[in-house]
């Protein structure tokens, strides 16, 4: 088991991340724990790991892509992203990220996960990623690693994933929403600017994605939303920027979504995890 700690990353250099990239993937260790840290704006190129990854938000929030849909991992929550699957990443603010890579046979998993890291495996992760600071005896190691082998392996799955259509199109479409998200967008609208009929549309889009329209637009809504809470923008702001007409529209669909209020799951991850919630 090994860790390390960098310093604040970009990727405005190939070489830098060629560099990690072949320092990850060479290091022989059971477990690999990083602590990184990513300024604002920061981009990853796509690639890929010879091991699965637990990528660890501790502050700020970052979407990683694949060819298949969107993953925003928020503060308190983790990605577990399978060995060998192409991805990149964008920081959406400053992020302060703990990876953990470990041998695919141990962590197992067939697409990317949005989990809520809990408190233990938090801590059980900065154990590991201090080791340089403070080292751990070889026992004391082993039942850390065991114990967060077996803590992630209960972590709660969050709804925080978004498929995204390979239908250049449309995905266009889907991308430019995120960036503009507007609860009352219509099919039609969406049908009129690719030249589709209403049901080819929705025939297609559901091919595409595996969902409705308004089941991905009411996910893409508050998958959008998140990065501006949890930055401690207003609620009823972001609600109304959505396209809700009053905070209780959007503060039900949240809750749909995520089982809570939005105030209540930034103050409960906030809590769980020694920030100052939002207000």
């Amino acid at each position: 088991m090994r860790s390390q700690e960098f310093g604040e990353i970009g990727f405005s250099r190939d070489e830098e991340h060629e560099a990690l990239l072949s320092f990850i993937d060479g290091n022989n260790e059971s477990v690999l724990a990083l602590r990184r840290t990513y300024p604002a704006g920061s981009k990853g190129p796509v690639h890929s790991h010879r091991k699965t990854q637990l990528w660890f938000a501790r502050s700020g929030v970052v979407f990683v892509s694949t060819a298949d849909g969107r993953w925003m991992i928020p503060p308190g929550h983790g990605l577990i992203i399978p060995a060998g699957l192409p991805h990149s990443s964008e920081m959406i603010s400053r992020v302060e990220m703990n990876s953990v890579y470990v041998h695919p046979d141990v962590i197992r998993t067939e697409r990317p996960r949005v989990v809520e890291v809990t408190v233990l495996a938090g801590n059980l992760i900065e154990e590991l990623v201090r080791q340089d600071l403070k080292p751990l005896n070889s026992r004391r190691r082993e039942l850390v690693m065991e114990l967060l082998m077996d803590e992630i392996s209960h972590l709660p799955e969050q709804p925080l994933g978004l498929p995204f259509p390979s239908n250049a199109n449309i995905a266009a479409l889907c991308r430019n929403f995120l960036n503009a998200p507007a609860a009352n967008t219509s099919i039609d609208d969406w049908a009129s600017a690719l030249g589709m009929s209403r049901r080819t549309f929705t025939r297609v889009f559901r091919a595409e994605t595996g969902v409705s329209f308004v089941t991905w637009r009411q996910q893409a809504c508050i998958f959008a939303s998140l990065p501006r809470l949890a930055g401690g923008e207003a609620i009823t702001n972001v609600a109304l920027d959505a396209g809700y007409e009053n905070v209780a529209a959007f503060t039900t669909m949240f809750r749909r979504m995520l089982g809570s209020s939005p105030s209540a799951y930034l103050k409960a991850s906030s809590l769980r995890h020694g920030r100052t919630a939002m207000t």
